[in-house]
């Protein structure tokens, strides 16, 4: 056994890379920060989309058959306006040969554009009782009804029977229809209807409360006492014929501009309008009720609304006519309102893209599995055969090249594999300025398993692909095996992993590292990961030779082809994947060998098991950066661009960014939508992962009882690889580095037998 010690000398200053790592580290906590925050306003959004779609707080009751006898007979019997003005309900009635033309349920952006056409051609105006939800998903139909001189009122906004809701509840939805009015139109108004409601004899008990309240705040209750059910689709002369009041009377009359098929609503009305003026009947709004109502009583009884009676303008400018039952909406109502709208406009672009998005995505992840079956099958068939052979058998020694940093803990156990190798190997043990006397153990170690064959090479902390160019560089072999101070070999692990090379196109071999520590819960997660996630991948990427990753635990390297490609470089922080890319930019042939196993300690707390699939998703996207230009080369590079590149974007990036979206569609779903059909879908995505995880298991020889933790991986597991990867894409704008991380290890990962 030989040692190499650097010159001593003063303590060095910290390099470029460790200034860098530690700007990085202090920006950590920001970064996981605004990751939670990005998933909460995506959930936020989705949330505001299902309120808007009465889904989130949607209340289907309506209130039928409730005694009325709260309720003053003079309400009952009395006109369809009712007005609390100086604190005494008075009910006002439409002037005779005179209709209130009033729809509901708006806006909608198939019927109420039509119904406007139809009012600005023959010059009538109408009252048009909105739903707010519809009108900041529509504003711009709202601005136009507003602009054309018609009226507009509150019909809440959701669309529930107010009878059944708390006082908080039925002033919020007067509240966000007003806004959402601000935000659309600019304006407010006096005007309300409530949903579900007729004529004023349907007033009860339980409804005559909130319409005093709203009474108190200002606002004016309208009903109908003409209705032409167009809603019930009748045909479109049975609408005219209800719609027309008998004799001269006059009506405020419903009709529907949304709410469902209002195909036969829009036929009707020209219809109505041309017969209602045949029989000398004017059209005026709301307001203009009450503005008729004012000046036949005089003085004394004019009302602080002003009105507008007919549509040829009576000289009223915008301003006037804002007089009547609309306010124009000022400061913070306004700006509040604007806001609504821009919130609902993002919710109305985000929530369906999402869902475009997802479905793409859960087409493309059920494509991958069973492509990864059907691979992993012709795979494990094709290499299991009798006849199966790489080649001559490889018997000629070998380099393993053991980079270690403070593996006090792991180097003795990781030494003791080694020397059980049946096959002829050299150990060079490079200790990467360690602190904790790692190269005394493992000096001390291999003196007593009598190991002559290990080198341990020391040299100031430079980073794990630093520690591997030195261990290159010094290795007497042409093949050189790579693996990490936490990990053990079986004895025939070597034999196995090299035996492809007795092929010349092969440049590298990935073995099959499997997790050692897996008896807790985290433990659990990441074999069932390395199991289907890592190893039945590589079965998929081998056949369709564009291997993404070598594991650093355990992989085998031509020592010329390392040298070809400049050795493990630097620039990335996967340079795992940095290098396996090179090697098929370079034309070599990377295969995966099953029966090459190594143990490794996976993280034992979520605090290390984060720092560690940091880097590794962090320094995939930089790898991929990097070689971003075999997309466009020709050959094996072009190969692995347009297949590989393509492969690990998809799933390794893209993929984990809507996966926690997944899991917030199906709580959605399960709480506000319908939670059997909801859950039912979840149990089949996870049933399939089920699938392909025993698939997996089986291959590896592995014990099914470690899928019982699967549910639980699949709702907490996902979550946090959501983070980490948010984590590093927005490390990856700042343009932070971070220096070779190095996990907290117990040891506990002897020797592999027994382990299963």
């Amino acid at each position: 056994m030989t040692t190499t010690t650097p010159s001593r000398g003063r303590r060095r200053a910290p390099s470029r890379i460790e200034r860098a790592a530690g700007k990085a580290a202090a920006l950590q906590k920001p970064r996981v920060i605004l990751a939670l925050l990005l998933l909460l306003g995506l959930t936020s959004v989705m949330l505001l989309d299902g309120y808007l779609r009465a889904e989130v707080g949607g209340d289907q009751r309506v209130r039928d058959g409730a005694s009325s006898s709260e309720v003053p007979d003079k309400i009952i019997n009395g006109g369809p306006i009712i007005s609390f003005r100086g604190g005494r309900a008075t009910t006002i009635s439409v002037p005779s040969k005179t209709i209130a033309l009033t729809f509901d349920d708006g806006p909608n952006p198939t019927y109420t554009p039509q119904v406007l056409d139809i009012l600005e051609k023959y010059d009538v105006p109408a009252t048009f009782f909105v739903v707010g939800s519809m009108v900041s998903r529509y504003p711009g139909i709202v601005k136009g009804m507003v602009d054309q001189g018609n009226e507009v009122g509150i019909h809440t906004f959701t669309h529930v029977d107010l009878s059944y809701q708390s006082d908080a509840r039925v002033r919020r939805e007067m509240t966000q229809t007003q806004l959402a009015l601000a935000g659309a139109a600019g304006i407010t108004t006096t005007l309300f209807r409530a949903p579900y409601s007729s004529e004023t004899d349907a007033i009860d008990n339980y409804s005559w409360p909130v319409y005093k309240k709203l009474g108190e705040e200002g606002y004016t209750s309208v009903f109908v006492d003409t209705d032409s059910d167009d809603w019930k689709k009748p045909g479109v002369s049975k609408i005219v014929k209800w719609a027309t009041p008998s004799g001269t009377s006059g009506a405020s009359v419903l009709m529907h501009d949304a709410g469902g098929d209002r195909e036969q609503t829009i036929k009707a009305l020209p219809k109505y309008i041309e017969k209602m003026k045949a029989k000398g009947y004017t059209f005026t709004t709301i307001s203009g009720v009450l503005e008729a109502q004012n000046a036949s009583t005089g003085p004394q009884g004019q009302q602080q609304v002003g009105g507008v009676t007919g549509r040829q303008g009576q000289g009223l400018t915008n301003a006037q006519r804002l007089q009547a039952a609309h306010r124009e909406a000022t400061g913070t109502t306004l700006y509040e309102g604007k806001a609504l709208i821009a919130a609902v406009a993002v919710a109305e672009l985000t929530v369906p893209t999402l869902s475009v998005g997802l479905v793409i995505v859960g087409v493309a992840v059920m494509g991958r599995f069973g492509m990864m079956l059907i691979l992993a099958r012709r795979h494990y068939r094709q290499r299991n055969k009798r006849r199966f052979s790489w080649g001559p058998t490889v018997t000629r020694p070998v380099s393993v090249i053991v980079p270690a940093y403070n593996e006090k803990e792991c180097i003795a156990n990781t030494l003791e594999s080694l020397s059980k190798s049946t096959h002829p190997i050299e150990v060079i043990v490079v200790d990467d300025g360690s602190s904790d006397g790692t190269s005394e153990i493992a000096r001390a170690a291999a003196d007593k398993l009598g190991m002559t064959n290990v080198r341990v090479i020391r040299q100031e902390n430079a980073g794990k692909p630093a520690a591997l160019n030195n261990g290159v560089r010094s290795a007497s072999h042409d093949i050189v095996v790579m693996m990490d101070g936490d990990t053990v070999f079986e004895p025939d692990t070597v034999r196995q992993l090299v035996q492809p090379f007795a092929d010349p196109a092969v440049g590298a071999v990935a073995g099959n590292a499997k997790v050692g520590n897996r008896d807790t819960i985290i433990g659990a997660w990441q074999h069932i990961e390395y199991v289907m996630g890592f190893n039945l991948d590589r079965r998929m990427y081998d056949l369709l030779r564009c291997m993404p990753t070598i594991p650093g635990a355990i992989g085998a390297f031509r020592r010329e082809a390392v040298l070809q490609v400049g050795g493990m470089s630097e620039d990335t922080l996967a340079e795992d994947t940095d290098i396996t890319i090179a090697m098929h930019r370079a034309g070599w042939r990377v295969v995966y060998q099953e029966h090459a196993r190594a143990w490794t300690e996976a993280p034992g707390s979520l605090k290390q098991l984060w720092s560690q699939r940091y880097r590794w998703s962090y320094g995939t996207m930089q790898a991929l950066w990097k070689h971003r230009k075999s997309l466009t080369d020709k050959g094996p590079s072009g190969r692995f661009g347009r297949v590989g590149m393509p492969l690990v974007v998809i799933f390794q990036i893209v993929t984990p960014v809507f996966a926690p979206l997944i899991d917030v569609f199906t709580a959605y779903s399960m709480i506000f939508v319908d939670f059997r059909a909801a859950l039912y879908a979840w149990l089949a995505v996870l049933g399939v992962q089920l699938v392909c995880a025993a698939y997996a298991f089986k291959l590896d020889k592995e014990r099914y009882r470690y899928l019982l933790m699967m549910p639980l991986q699949q709702l907490a597991y996902r979550q946090m690889m959501y983070l980490v990867l948010i984590h590093s894409c927005i490390t990856a704008l700042t343009g932070g580095r971070l220096r070779w991380q190095k996990l907290k290890r117990t040891g506990e990962v002897g020797t592999p037998a027994g382990v299963g």
